[in-house]
């Protein structure tokens, strides 16, 4: 067996692409100016700012004053739920809804605004993981500030029904927001269609550099500075723009959202594939629903192995992947996100993501499909609880 390398965690972090580099690389050099100063260098990259606005604003089919940017993912969740928050409980709105299976950066923030007054109703999810649009009306009420659910998830890529839940806000009057951190590039998104009112983007998920991102806030929605100071992104958020990042991640989302049938077209067959090759091993169970998912996510509990473990074995082969179990993280509970969906601990433990992009390809999935049996074989071996399971012809999914 020739060894591969696989990098197969896209949903964690991707590499800066060619074409965004060579973006990027005059910002840090010839072109450095300060945006805010007055002679020509600064002048330049101010227009190089507007000009970048108004491309990530086309890719989302918004207004280039509606789009904001920022660090990142979790800062303009952050914003974007503490800043509806902050500006609405005057007006007696202090009641947020949001999901069980929300990203932590929604969690903690709507755990944060819990501490300081604030009610927050946490829907349930599926157990395919799905959110439903009727539990998101049937919990508005006449003091709900915001509407705040993922537009992908993260951990199992499943698909939420989000024009349906835009609609449902809309028609009670209702912000609504999604963290659409994982979506962008793989699904097409338009904000105004779907009745988006906030929308989070991270760049580093879709080839750009970490530490850049933006938040959408729809034209006529005021909140909150973020950051006080100078008159950086009309005046909400202070601080010298990141340049070379901000035309990185102008550039990194115009490719990324080109042709997004035909890439969910090309890598449905080998997700399809992936799936089930590895539910061919005994005692495995697909995570999230099989079709409403993006498509390079795979997201499956193996039985009788631990997490940490298996990813140490598939680096070894060179496949890169994630789990579903916390403890890289210095927890030892697993996923709060497959605890969502009713799955026990000793099998949530035992999850593998693996997420991919365009250049994934056939043989990379035969490689995996080859090397991961191998691997459950051997951590099963040295399992207790596999073995318990077995004299007791015991099954968990």
């Amino acid at each position: 067996m020739e060894k591969r390398y696989i990098y197969a965690d896209h949903a964690a972090t991707t590499a800066v692409s060619d074409e965004v580099l060579q973006e990027m690389l005059p910002y840090f050099q010839e072109d450095f100016g300060n945006p805010s100063s007055i002679y020509a260098k600064g002048r330049e990259n101010e227009r190089a700012i507007i000009n970048a606005r108004e491309r990530v604003a086309k890719c989302l089919n918004a207004d280039a004053k509606e789009i904001y940017f920022t660090a990142g993912g979790s800062e303009s969740d952050n914003w974007a739920i503490k800043g509806v928050a902050d500006k609405l409980a005057s007006k007696g709105k202090k009641h947020i809804i949001t999901s069980v299976f929300e990203h932590h950066a929604v969690l903690h923030t709507c755990e944060f605004l819990e501490k300081h007054g604030f009610e927050v109703t946490y829907l349930p999810v599926s157990p395919e993981g799905l959110v439903n649009p009727e539990d998101v009306e049937q919990a508005i009420r006449p003091d709900t500030a915001l509407v705040t659910i993922m537009y992908a998830n993260n951990e199992i890529g499943t698909i939420q029904p989000i024009s349906e839940i835009g609609a449902i806000c809309k028609k009670h009057g209702v912000l609504f927001h999604t963290d659409a951190v994982q979506a962008i590039g793989n699904i097409e998104i338009d904000v105004k269609a779907q009745n988006i009112d906030l929308l989070s983007l991270s760049g580093h998920k879709f080839h750009a550099p970490k530490g850049i991102g933006a938040l959408y806030i729809r034209k006529g929605i005021q909140i909150p500075n973020l950051i006080h100071g100078g008159s950086q992104e009309f005046g909400k958020r202070a601080g010298t723009e990141n340049v070379p990042a901000i035309m990185g991640l102008a550039k990194a989302i115009e490719l990324a959202t080109t042709n997004i049938p035909e890439k969910i077209e090309k890598l449905t067959p080998l997700r399809n594939k992936l799936i089930d090759g590895i539910l061919k091993i005994e005692q495995t169970k697909l995570n999230g629903d099989r079709e409403k998912r993006l498509a390079g996510n795979v997201n499956i509990s193996i039985v009788g192995i631990e997490g940490e473990s298996l990813l140490l074995m598939l680096d070894y082969y060179g496949i890169q992947a994630s789990s579903g179990s916390a403890c890289t993280s210095g927890s030892l509970d697993p996923s709060h996100v497959l605890l969502s969906l009713g799955l026990v601990h000793e099998v949530a433990h035992g999850s593998l993501r693996i997420s991919f992009g365009e250049e994934f390809t056939e043989q990379d999935v035969d490689y995996i499909l080859e090397v991961l049996p191998q691997i459950v074989d051997r951590l099963r071996a040295m399992s207790p609880m596999w073995e318990t399971l077995t004299k007791e012809n015991k099954k968990l999914v």
